[in-house]
């Protein structure tokens, strides 16, 4: 568990340094051209979270998201204890990555965001971002494609940005790290709250689409979210078990 924990730790605080860095920077690079810092911002955020989760889906399945993390518990691939002790992980790994991102980038350690963003066509986009990332990470694991995922799910949060007014968090974790960034991707902490109550309801109306869609996910098909994981764990925990040859 503390290397997963720590994966965890790690690919949350790279994808919140990916979002907040090149929104930073794509503001920097493209003033005054809202839609092509966009894009920019989205081409980034699609290619490094593709990236992060080859990284570190060895080891922990590569969740970074409070929501896939309960969903993948209420499916059994992981227990309700391993959930709760990856959602701290995710959120301080998100945290410590707004911190780098505004210090890569010569900006206050902390500077909490004055961008509101809670109105109600934000908040329903926010569900539908993350039903719609769930469904496609659960779709893959149960039709035994979950190798496609880093690519998948980075391909949908990339055109996400684009089709959902809320620029797609689809992410608890996320949406509290960007709080402490007043940048391009930052989001006030008064819209935080709102934020995750409707990715909460978009993660549990996923659950219920996936059960109807495909209603025999077995925990053993959950335990591939977001990419398989467990085989290599178990490989390298003999290899630390067993003893040298002489």
């Amino acid at each position: 568990m503390p290397r997963r924990l720590l994966a965890e730790l790690l690919g949350s605080a790279f994808l919140a340094a990916l979002v907040i860095g090149s929104g930073i920077a794509a503001q920097t690079l493209s003033p005054g051209d809202v839609g092509l810092a966009l894009f920019e911002n989205a081409a980034a955020t699609a290619a490094g979270l593709a990236t992060i989760i080859l990284m570190f889906g060895p080891v922990s399945g590569a969740h970074f998201n409070p929501v896939v993390s309960l969903a993948d518990a209420t499916f059994g691939g992981i227990s309700w204890g391993e959930a709760l002790a990856y959602i701290p992980a995710q959120i301080a790994g998100c945290a410590l990555g707004a911190l780098a991102a505004n210090g890569m980038f010569a900006k206050a350690a902390i500077s909490i965001s004055t961008h509101h963003r809670a109105s109600s066509a934000h908040l329903l986009a926010e569900a539908i971002a993350t039903a719609g990332l769930l469904l496609v990470i659960f779709s893959l694991a149960r039709t035994h494609r979950a190798n496609a995922a880093p690519a998948a799910v980075g391909a949908y949060i990339g055109a996400a940005y684009f089709f959902t007014s809320s620029t797609s968090f689809a992410n608890p974790a996320i949406s509290v790290g960007r709080m402490f960034s007043n940048t391009f991707a930052g989001i006030a902490p008064a819209s935080v709250p709102a934020f995750i109550v409707a990715q909460l309801v978009g993660g549990a109306s996923a659950i219920v689409a996936i059960r109807v869609l495909y209603p025999d996910v077995t925990p053993a098909e959950a335990e591939e979210v977001v990419m398989p994981h467990h085989q290599e764990l178990l490989a390298a925990e003999r290899s630390i078990s067993q003893p040298a040859s002489s």
